[in-house]
């Protein structure tokens, strides 16, 4: 007859939650893997088989009861790590959606927006479809491994303990978030300045010639400018997004690094 007793019990309870807490906070807040199309069943599901996965590999773990405080104090340094490691990749994203904000605001089609499913709330035409560029890049550059890759070797660098995480740690995140102003700006900056010549030429022509109206030129004008200069750039952001996942994934081992205090 196998016997088990409670220690060994809270053991193997622990081994399994504990780094399926983490995963299931990255998965959740990660791009692509927390999109709203995907069933949440099949999120549960995923982080389960990769806990499963982990768990054996895991070193020491701390003896603790499954219900007791500082098991409860694990778990939500587990959900802190997990949310930040996603977020670092999804300010990326973010960056994309911002530049796409910014475009349609210059091309005049930021009334052109309907409600995204990803974000709850109405995105801009031209945000939604530099989104999709982005995931089908990320998809194609195998940014999803990655990502999971980087996730699976945190608990190496940052094993599953009592220790408190190192404040520092908070603020390479908060530093990282700039990316979201900062590259999106760089990203649209092609068709922005173009477009703010165009609107430039268009007001001393209406200085020159005021019987002509801009609002009625202006108009087709911007938007055909804009649409053609998306055709040029649109083919040549590859490499800068592939710049940018490399700094995420970088973004995530310096996180990772700092919450552990080395």
């Amino acid at each position: 007859m196998i016997s088990v007793t409670i220690e060994q019990l809270y053991a193997w309870i622990n081994a399994f939650i504990w780094p399926f807490i983490r995963i299931a906070a990255m998965v959740g807040t990660a791009p692509l893997l927390s999109e709203s199309s995907i069933p949440a069943q099949v999120k549960v599901g995923f982080a389960v088989l990769l806990a499963l996965i982990v768990a054996p590999t895991l070193g020491p773990l701390p003896e603790l009861a499954s219900a007791s405080w500082g098991s409860l104090w694990i778990v939500l340094q587990q959900i802190g790590i997990g949310v930040a490691l996603g977020l670092t990749m999804r300010i990326i994203f973010a960056a994309v959606q911002t530049a796409g904000e910014f475009m349609g605001l210059q091309m005049g089609l930021s009334f052109a927006s309907f409600f995204d499913p990803a974000t709850g709330s109405n995105t801009a035409v031209l945000a939604r479809l530099l989104n999709t560029i982005t995931m089908l890049t990320f998809l194609a550059m195998n940014g999803h491994l990655l990502m999971i890759g980087g996730l699976v070797r945190t608990f190496e660098v940052l094993p599953i303990t009592q220790a408190p995480l190192d404040v520092n740690g908070w603020g390479v995140l908060l530093e990282w978030s700039e990316q979201i102003v900062v590259s999106g700006l760089l990203l649209a900056l092609p068709v922005m300045i173009v477009l703010l010549t165009i609107n430039l030429s268009m007001g001393i022509l209406n200085r020159t010639a005021q019987q002509l109206s801009v609002f009625a030129v202006g108009f087709p004008i911007s938007l055909t400018v804009g649409l053609l200069i998306l055709a040029v750039v649109l083919p040549q952001i590859s490499p800068f997004l592939e710049r940018l996942f490399q700094d995420g994934y970088d973004t995530m081992g310096r996180l990772v690094q700092a919450l552990s205090g080395r």
